[in-house]
């Protein structure tokens, strides 16, 4: 297992924080996922024979926000 965070911008609300978790526990092979709204990032635990990073970022992408 391997841990990334990534940068999520735009997040304004739980709601958001709520729509990007759900959006990363989609993901083949991700066994955790925290979102602080906070510190505006996403602290994912993976599998990388399962999962990569250009591919959580995408998720987080495709959820409506941008992800650094």
């Amino acid at each position: 297992m391997e841990e990334i965070v990534i940068g999520v911008d735009g997040m304004t609300c739980q709601g958001c924080v709520r729509s990007v978790t759900a959006a990363l526990n989609g993901q083949a092979g991700v066994s955790a996922v925290d979102v602080s709204l906070e510190k505006a990032q996403a602290k994912v635990t993976f599998d990388p024979a399962a999962t990569s990073p250009a591919a959580l970022r995408e998720a987080v992408e495709e959820a409506g926000f941008d992800a650094a």
